[in-house]
């Protein structure tokens, strides 16, 4: 039995061991363990319960990475993706006022979307159709957007009528606690700690709770109160008309975080070198998308794959075993769904600014001495979180890039799917005025 397994897992192939793999799911769990407690408190401000969105984080985190390590066989872990869960909340929930159940609803149907696509072959046109630098610039400005949340819940910025944001007062208590956190996380990551993240966001919570400043009691453990979200996914009101766009915007960006990852990871892994070598890649596609569909029906946003997963691959994990191990620390990791909830912002804000900065490494893939690269990279970095909004990036970008092209006499450069979604992107700004 022991012997079908590693053949496999390709152990003799990969040059690895169960005590190696092991440790590798162990080190990955560790470095993104910070998701149980931060998706909660990002999806709680979109009214839904944190014990709860809690316990579908961990749901989804592990029936996505089980599936990955035994389907696909990879080293790769997914968890709810930060940047899809802050466009959840603020550009769907409070932005546009839909209510979460009907934005569940659109996290359930862009993973059908994402298995339709993937089984007739459209995926690839896409990935091949999107200029490099713009996925890039996405990736960089949802960091940017994720960086800005975290800001604004550490209270290190505020709103101010004169300059729209200014500095927070630093003397409050929450802002001190944030600011600890965010040094002594920032310290860690320096000190190549893996745990960095989640031992900052603990850290923190812990002084928090030393100086007074959370006062909780201890509930009873309520299976209804970890099943709150589940099953409430309004498919019928995600079908509207106009709720396209919420679907594309979380296809487009699962989609390219998922083939970024999966060559950085897989790089760093030395298992292949490029997207066009990659074995098993629709398998991978597919994980993500039947665990976006799992995770929406549970309580949660979409799902992807996480670069968090390096750090696996440093400590020497080079199987499926390494994501099936992240996988069931993630099962055993529902039982802290009661205590999420105790957990305040001030804990979870630095985790959201360092986990943005990190998102920042992108800008250098740009080629920023080229300007009909630069602009249209550029417009989308700052329009994302200076419009709250992801969807408005991509357009920004998009049109600039399709339209300095044709500007500048290389339309024949342009591909016919750029065209196609230029041009329903430049719809979406006529019908919605760029609201």
């Amino acid at each position: 039995m022991i012997g079908q397994l590693e053949r496999y897992f390709e152990f003799a192939e990969l040059k690895t061991t169960w005590r190696t793999e092991c440790l590798a799911g162990v080190t990955t769990f560790m470095t993104m363990a910070y998701i149980i407690f931060v998706n909660p408190s990002i999806l709680h401000e979109a009214g839904m319960p944190v014990a709860a969105v809690t316990a579908a984080t961990c749901l989804a985190a592990a029936l996505g990475s089980l599936l990955m390590g035994i389907f696909a066989r990879y080293p790769i872990a997914l968890a709810p993706g930060m940047g899809l869960n802050a466009y959840f909340t603020y550009s769907v929930v409070k932005g546009m006022g839909v209510d979460w159940r009907v934005a569940l609803g659109a996290v359930f149907l862009s993973g059908v979307a994402f298995v339709l696509l993937t089984a007739v072959g459209v995926r690839q046109m896409i990935v091949n159709a999107i200029p490099h630098e713009l996925y890039s610039a996405v990736a960089a400005g949802v960091g940017l957007f994720i960086a800005f949340i975290g800001l604004k819940n550490a209270g290190i910025i505020v709103a101010n009528p004169a300059t729209m944001v200014g500095l927070g007062n630093l003397h409050q208590p929450a802002t001190l606690l944030a600011l600890f956190g965010l040094l002594l996380t920032s310290a860690l990551l320096a000190a190549r700690v893996h745990a960095a993240i989640l031992t900052g966001v603990l850290a923190t919570w812990a002084l928090a709770a030393v100086t007074g400043s959370i006062h909780w009691q201890p509930l009873p453990y309520s299976v209804g109160d970890i099943l709150a979200t589940a099953g409430q996914l309004n498919i019928r009101g995600a079908l509207s008309l106009g709720f396209f766009e919420i679907v594309f915007v979380f296809l487009f960006v699962d989609l390219f975080d998922n083939v970024g990852t999966l060559l950085a990871v897989g790089k760093k892994a030395g298992l292949f070198t490029n997207a066009g070598d990659v074995p098993r890649l629709n398998r991978i596609l597919y994980c993500d998308a039947v665990a976006t569909m799992a995770g929406a029906t549970a309580g949660t946003s979409t799902v992807v794959s996480y670069i968090e997963s390096s750090a696996g691959v440093a400590a020497g994990g080079r199987s499926g075993v390494t994501a099936i191990v992240t996988g069931l620390l993630f099962l055993v990791a529902l039982f802290v769904a009661p205590l999420a909830g105790v957990i305040p912002s001030s804990a979870t804000a630095p985790a959201l600014i360092l986990v943005g900065s990190m998102m920042m490494t992108t800008v250098t893939e740009i080629a920023w001495t080229e300007p009909d690269v630069a602009i249209p990279a550029f417009l989308t970095m700052v329009t994302i979180p200076l419009t709250f909004s992801i969807a408005n990036g991509l357009a920004f970008g998009f049109c600039a890039w399709t339209l300095m092209r044709v500007a500048r006499g290389r339309f024949r450069e342009v591909g016919w799917m750029v065209y196609l979604l230029t041009a329903l992107f430049m719809a979406r700004f006529w019908y919605l005025g760029g609201a």
